[in-house]
Protein backbone atom coordinates (compact mmCIF):
# COMPACT_ATOMS: atom_id res chain seq x y z
CA UNK A 1 0.00 0.00 0.00
CA UNK A 2 1.23 3.47 -0.79
CA UNK A 3 1.84 5.82 2.14
CA UNK A 4 -1.46 7.33 3.24
CA UNK A 5 -3.62 4.81 1.35
CA UNK A 6 -6.77 3.61 3.10
CA UNK A 7 -9.02 0.71 2.30
CA UNK A 8 -12.75 1.03 2.85
CA UNK A 9 -14.36 -0.19 6.03
CA UNK A 10 -15.25 -3.81 5.33
CA UNK A 11 -15.59 -7.27 6.81
CA UNK A 12 -14.32 -10.59 5.48
CA UNK A 13 -16.07 -13.91 5.99
CA UNK A 14 -12.79 -15.71 6.71
CA UNK A 15 -10.04 -15.26 9.30
CA UNK A 16 -7.05 -13.32 7.97
CA UNK A 17 -3.48 -13.44 9.24
CA UNK A 18 -1.53 -10.32 8.31
CA UNK A 19 2.27 -10.30 8.54
CA UNK A 20 3.67 -6.86 7.72
CA UNK A 21 6.94 -7.21 5.82
CA UNK A 22 7.69 -3.51 5.19
CA UNK A 23 6.45 -0.23 6.61
CA UNK A 24 3.58 0.22 9.07
CA UNK A 25 -0.18 -0.20 8.79
CA UNK A 26 -2.86 1.04 11.16
CA UNK A 27 -5.77 -1.36 11.57
CA UNK A 28 -9.02 -0.36 13.22
CA UNK A 29 -11.20 -3.34 14.09
CA UNK A 30 -13.82 -4.02 16.76
CA UNK A 31 -13.40 -0.52 18.20
CA UNK A 32 -9.64 -0.90 18.65
CA UNK A 33 -6.84 0.71 16.60
CA UNK A 34 -3.41 -0.86 16.42
CA UNK A 35 -0.27 0.00 14.45
CA UNK A 36 1.48 -3.03 13.02
CA UNK A 37 5.09 -2.50 11.94
CA UNK A 38 7.28 -4.70 9.76
CA UNK A 39 7.97 -8.02 11.42
CA UNK A 40 4.68 -8.14 13.36
CA UNK A 41 1.62 -10.29 12.72
CA UNK A 42 -2.05 -9.56 13.37
CA UNK A 43 -4.92 -12.05 13.26
CA UNK A 44 -8.26 -10.58 12.18
CA UNK A 45 -11.32 -12.72 12.94
CA UNK A 46 -14.07 -13.26 10.35
CA UNK A 47 -17.10 -10.97 10.08
CA UNK A 48 -15.57 -8.17 12.19
CA UNK A 49 -15.52 -4.76 10.46
CA UNK A 50 -12.04 -3.39 9.87
CA UNK A 51 -10.22 -0.60 8.07
CA UNK A 52 -6.57 -0.62 7.04
CA UNK A 53 -4.47 2.53 6.59
CA UNK A 54 -0.85 2.64 5.46
CA UNK A 55 0.93 4.95 7.89
CA UNK A 56 3.92 4.75 5.55
CA UNK A 57 4.45 2.70 2.40
CA UNK A 58 3.76 -0.86 3.52
CA UNK A 59 3.70 -4.44 2.30
CA UNK A 60 2.15 -7.44 3.99
CA UNK A 61 1.57 -11.13 3.42
CA UNK A 62 -2.07 -11.94 4.09
CA UNK A 63 -3.01 -15.57 4.62
CA UNK A 64 -6.61 -16.77 4.35
CA UNK A 65 -8.76 -19.19 2.43
CA UNK A 66 -9.01 -18.10 -1.22
CA UNK A 67 -12.82 -18.30 -1.30
CA UNK A 68 -13.34 -15.32 1.01
CA UNK A 69 -16.00 -12.72 0.35
CA UNK A 70 -15.82 -9.10 1.45
CA UNK A 71 -18.80 -7.04 2.57
CA UNK A 72 -18.59 -3.23 2.32
CA UNK A 73 -21.27 -1.12 4.02
CA UNK A 74 -23.57 0.44 1.41
CA UNK A 75 -22.88 -2.20 -1.25
CA UNK A 76 -25.69 -4.62 -2.04
CA UNK A 77 -23.58 -7.71 -2.73
CA UNK A 78 -20.39 -9.14 -1.21
CA UNK A 79 -17.36 -9.12 -3.49
CA UNK A 80 -14.41 -11.42 -4.10
CA UNK A 81 -10.96 -10.12 -3.19
CA UNK A 82 -9.19 -9.98 -6.58
CA UNK A 83 -5.73 -10.32 -4.98
CA UNK A 84 -6.80 -13.52 -3.19
CA UNK A 85 -7.50 -15.55 -6.35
Amino acid sequence: MAAGARGPEHSVDREQVWTVTAGTVRVTSAGRTEEIAAGRTLVLPPYVPRRVHAVEAAEAHVAMRPDALVTVPGEEEPRVLPWAR
